[in-house]
């Protein structure tokens, strides 16, 4: 996963990322990546040096906000990114048509760091390694997050946008303020979804 963020830096793209109001973490995918590792790392830390309850608690809490992030991130980048390719990925600087030539594509190994690496990372570890989720965790701890971090984006990406002109993915750059509600909405039951469907599969 690191090995994707490290890569981007010998994109040509990158300087004009790095320029701009929020950088790469205007991106929810790069968010969804450090919480990732974020979680992996205190897993790690958790099984080289145990140290009772708090580690845990705190590992629990990353899970618990990671994995439906890095799970929205996979279920519209792929879908997109195979039947949609203009909504989800840029053009060139100075080019205007969308086509496929001049789309800037990442490398398939970074892609696959960068936009899949992660949530299956999470999901293996709460199927896994992992506890289901408890009645008190859905009812009340899942839609929390899910509504605290999709207000938290859609108020973030709107701000990105207002000093870069443009949002960092398509797909929003060309919706009106009402279909990007609608998205950030859509994003926001999609996460809340995915608890309930990943707990159920949970042995």
């Amino acid at each position: 996963m690191i090995y994707g963020y490290q890569g981007l830096r010998t994109l040509p793209i990158d300087t004009l990322i790095r320029s701009q109001y929020g950088g790469h973490f205007q991106y929810l995918t790069i968010q969804g990546l450090f919480l990732a590792c974020a979680t992996a790392l205190i897993s790690l830390i958790e099984d080289l040096v145990p140290s009772g309850n708090g580690l845990r608690s705190l590992k629990r809490i990353l899970l618990i906000t990671s994995m439906p992030v890095t799970i929205v991130i996979s279920s519209i980048y792929w879908p997109l990114l195979f039947l949609a390719t203009r909504l989800i990925l840029p053009v060139e600087e100075g080019t205007t048509s969308p086509h496929a030539s001049q789309f800037i594509r990442l490398p398939l190994s970074m892609d696959f760091a960068l936009h899949a690496a992660p949530a299956i990372s999470l999901l293996v570890d709460f199927l896994m390694l992992g506890k289901r989720l408890s009645r008190n965790e859905l009812r009340f701890g899942t839609p929390a997050v899910s509504f605290f971090y999709t207000s938290f984006y859609a108020w973030w990406v709107e701000r990105c946008a207002s000093f870069n002109g443009k949002f960092p993915y398509p797909f929003l750059t060309e919706s009106s303020l009402e279909i990007r509600m609608a998205i950030y909405f859509g994003a926001g039951s999609l996460a809340l979804t995915s608890y309930w469907l990943i707990n159920s599969l949970h042995a």
